[in-house]
């Protein structure tokens, strides 16, 4: 007999369900001096509608959809909201008094989205208020989802999704005009009759204070899944593209020749309405973005929306996902949904902002260096060898990234990785189509990788590195001889890093890049030997897992996380440097060795100090030898180029 799933509790602020209901109506009271709480009815109401001049809208349900439905109360918009528990219904004597304290002789219309529980209790409060008051109340069911169709609905219909909240607006804005109860209900079948939403979400949400299952960490995505955790119409075994799945969603909102699910014809929409709206659990920045890419795929479909609306607005706790909905207009709609309100939880209406009339979306050229890079003074490089050296410095980098990245949410916010990468992309993409020549200046090259640095690196990180290699170009400009040596990099270097300590107070010791990237460069200068200085990094790096946090975010962090990984940073630059010394491996002396054949019959001392600019002493010195007597077989001319490279060698 196979065993139950284990549950467990979720972490959350609140263990109590309903406790945490009422706690957050009261709370939204203390936000809008406007509102009034009555907690025995759990009812939100506007303390400034007047029942006797001006219809009064009521919804609500089940908590857990905020801002719906509470946040909608205000001039403008609802006049009183009714909540239950989380996703359960609130009761009919909840409904009945609401509509006593709040009602009036304009009548009441409530606004009801289509579940079942909701549907029986709100239906059944309006028959009690009209047989106990005479006032004239009247239901308004609204249904728009799309995902299940009319084969499954049956008789139910379309469930209430985010479309609601249009409703509310354009009803509450039509409210506080004075128009009629019947002028509002002929409007607001009219919207229903206009409405289509498709919600998607990444696995069930979990309510507060109750157990969950252990196995809702194997979550996937489901299509139309409803706001109270129902199924949907598809459960996707594979996270589709973003394009994907909007697709899949435009399909199920627009086809007009699916029976199943064509609910609204928009061929002949003079005007219509995109609300792309947040399930709960999605961040701003995506939903933005999600936003802009709906927006792209309906002007493709022949559809360009006369009002876009974005925010957090119908959720379902704090469901991973979004919902898109669209509303077939008129003016009167789109002038009511323009409408100022008082209610907080309504994003900022259409009619507050002054339209720009100019273009929206706007392209920079950043203005570049007027240096011409292949005319930089200074040293010149060898091509071959400096392409090797960073494109092994950019894939180490990236082979890097994953530890990175791990290491850094320990200890920071886990971006440092993500950063670095996005800058060894970015020099590889200049090395690729713009690759150094032979008039290609040391200096120049080292500008092209802080220009690339500065478009695509941000943060703390990418300032540091832009300012070091801008002044290590700046050094080797003003360097003197015709190509550059090991004694050239390594001042060069120097006079990057002393730029760089007037620019921030981080050294040795303080948990940053700076431990590992000061001990390479001070071994760099003293020692000539690459071998040893990425050693001495790699030493830095090791030193600061366990030291405390001197600067930056990790300061932040608890201290027992200090001890877990090294510092990001130096864990990014140890990369770098052990990339670069890839040249002294026997790929690293092909290239060279292949160079060396090409300038063989130009070769003097300078040139031979170029050559020498690696830390293989020994096997270099066989190489000359080698080279020179492969060239033309003479043992003589060998010995005297060796002879004129011996000054060059020395001291390597």
């Amino acid at each position: 007999m196979s065993k139950p799933a284990r549950l467990s509790f979720a972490w959350v602020f609140f263990s109590d369900g309903q406790a945490l209901v009422v706690d957050s109506l009261q709370g939204l009271v203390d936000v809008s001096p406007e509102l009034v709480f009555n907690k025995t009815i759990k009812t939100i109401s506007n303390a400034h509608h007047d029942p006797s001049n001006h219809v009064t809208l009521i919804s609500g349900g089940g908590a857990g959809h905020e801002p719906a439905h509470a946040a909608f109360v205000g001039r403008g918009l609802l006049s009183a909201a009714v909540s239950g528990n989380i996703f359960a219904s609130p009761s009919v004597s909840q409904i009945v008094e609401a509509i006593r304290t709040v009602g009036g002789s304009a009548g009441t219309i409530l606004i009801v989205k289509n579940y079942t529980g909701d549907i029986f209790h709100f239906h059944l409060a309006a028959e009690k208020a009209r047989a106990r008051w005479g006032h004239r109340v009247e239901v308004l069911v609204v249904g728009d989802d799309v995902a299940v169709g009319r084969q499954r609905s049956g008789k139910v219909g379309r469930r209430g999704l985010a479309g609601t909240v249009l409703v509310h607006k354009v009803l509450g804005s039509l409210s506080a005009q004075g128009k009629s109860i019947d002028e509002l209900l002929s409007v607001g079948k009219q919207i229903v009759d206009g409405l289509v939403t498709c919600g998607v979400s990444q696995g069930h949400v979990h309510i507060p204070g109750t157990a969950v299952d252990a196995d809702a960490a194997n979550v996937k995505i489901e299509l139309g899944m409803g706001i109270h955790n129902e199924p949907g119409c598809q459960v996707l075994d594979s996270k589709p593209s973003l394009d994907s799945l909007l697709n899949s969603m435009l399909d199920l909102l627009l086809k007009a020749d699916d029976p199943d699910r064509a609910f609204v014809n928009f061929d002949d929409a003079k005007s219509s309405v995109l609300l792309v709206n947040n399930l709960g659990g999605t961040s701003q920045l995506e939903l933005s973005a999600i936003t802009r890419h709906t927006v792209q795929k309906l002007n493709s479909r022949g559809i360009q929306p006369t009002r876009i609306l974005s925010g957090t607005l119908m959720t379902s706790l704090d469901a991973s996902g979004f919902s898109i909905t669209i509303l077939k207009a008129t003016d009167e709609i789109i002038a009511s949904l323009d409408s100022p309100t008082t209610a907080i939880g309504w994003p900022q209406p259409y009619s507050a902002f002054k339209p720009h009339t100019g273009e929206r979306v706007l392209e920079s050229a950043f203005e570049k260096s007027s240096d011409n890079t292949s005319k930089a003074s200074g040293p010149k490089l060898i091509p071959q060898a400096f392409n090797f050296s960073v494109t092994q410095a950019c894939q180490a980098l990236l082979a890097a990234e994953p530890q990175i990245t791990h290491d850094d949410r320990i200890v920071g916010d886990g971006d440092c990785g993500a950063t670095l990468s996005r800058g060894a992309n970015a020099v590889l993409k200049v090395l690729s189509e713009n690759p150094v020549t032979e008039s290609t200046t040391a200096g120049a090259a080292m500008m092209s990788i802080a220009h690339a640095i500065e478009e695509s690196m941000d943060g703390t990180s990418g300032a540091l590195y832009e300012l070091f290699f801008t002044a290590f170009a700046a050094a080797l400009q003003t360097s003197s001889g015709e190509t550059v040596s090991t004694e050239i990099w390594s001042q060069a270097a120097g006079s990057a890093l002393e730029r760089l300590q007037a620019m921030t107070p981080a050294r040795v010791g303080d948990r940053t890049v700076m431990d590992a990237l000061i001990p390479f460069i001070d071994t760099l200068q003293k020692e000539g030997d690459l071998a040893k200085a990425v050693e001495a990094a790699r030493k830095g790096r090791d030193s600061t897992k366990g030291m405390e946090a001197s600067l930056g975010r990790a300061v932040y962090v608890a201290g027992e996380n200090w001890a877990k990984v090294p510092d990001p940073g130096a864990e990014g630059f140890v990369a770098i440097a052990e990339g670069i010394a890839k040249l002294s491996s026997e790929e690293g002396h092909c290239i060279l060795k292949q160079h060396g054949r090409l300038r063989m019959t130009s070769l003097s001392n300078t040139s031979i100090g170029m050559l020498c600019a690696v830390d293989c002493k020994e096997l270099l010195g066989n190489w000359l030898l080698k080279l020179a007597y492969d060239s033309d077989a003479s043992i003589d001319k060998a010995l005297s180029i060796l002879a004129i490279g011996k000054d060059s060698i020395k001291g390597l």
